[in-house]
């Protein structure tokens, strides 16, 4: 990727039309769809701080709304984890066949029940995604038999004052079998909002998908 870029994308998908911004920096080592949480929207102050750090390692991102503004009204929709997985496998087809990211290692970040989705379409997509990190995830929302499928190396992110979510974090994490790492957060809550803490998560988060970037695109030559 000679050049930076950074454009607005529509994203056909039943007959609709989800909005993101495609980001790739220079020299591009991979790509990371991001699938925010129940209530949030690409705009999320917290997934745009994690896609500078990104940025910083050469990783490109696809802030996206994988539901349209009406239906991010309805309570319900926002937990509907199968339509969720559904638009994240409509986007990740799309990047696919794009000229711009074609050839690109892909990566899930998955945050709160966007995680739920990220794990999900992992588990569908096999060796075609490079790792998946989750931010205050709930990936029991995923279903073990998905949990079991998911192939790419997968980092679970919790802050260590969630209480409930580092439960069902550890749950999750005892029925995957790919190469996994829970990492808890200390001082952090489900939002990450305490000094420090969401620096941490995103260089954690750096650290992974480079790695495993760079290891998809060796083993791949």
């Amino acid at each position: 990727m000679p050049m930076a870029i950074k454009k607005l994308v529509k994203i056909p998908v039943g007959g609709i039309a989800i909005e993101g911004m495609l980001e790739l920096p220079e020299s591009t080592i991979g790509l990371v769809l991001f699938a925010h949480g129940s209530g949030s929207s690409r705009y999320s102050p917290r997934n745009n701080y994690v896609a500078q750090v990104l940025h910083h390692s050469g990783i490109g991102t696809l802030l996206m709304d994988l539901l349209t503004p009406e239906e991010d009204i309805d309570y319900q929709t926002r937990f509907d984890i199968p339509l969720l997985t559904q638009r994240l496998l409509a986007a990740t087809l799309w990047v696919k066949t794009e000229e711009l990211t074609k050839n690109i290692p892909i990566g899930f970040f998955g945050a709160s029940t966007g995680a739920a989705a990220a794990l999900q379409a992992a588990a569908l997509m096999g060796e075609d995604i490079s790792a998946v990190v989750s931010r205050g995830g709930r990936p029991d929302m995923a279903g073990q038999s998905n949990l079991e499928k998911v192939k790419a190396p997968t980092l679970l992110l919790v802050g260590g004052l969630d209480d409930m979510v580092i439960e069902l974090n550890r749950a999750a994490y005892s029925v995957m079998s790919c190469k996994k790492d829970l990492s808890i957060i200390n001082g952090a809550t489900h939002l990450f909002e305490e000094p420090d803490t969401l620096e941490n998560v995103a260089y954690q988060a750096s650290a992974w998908f480079t790695q495993h970037f760079k290891s998809f695109s060796a083993a791949s030559q």
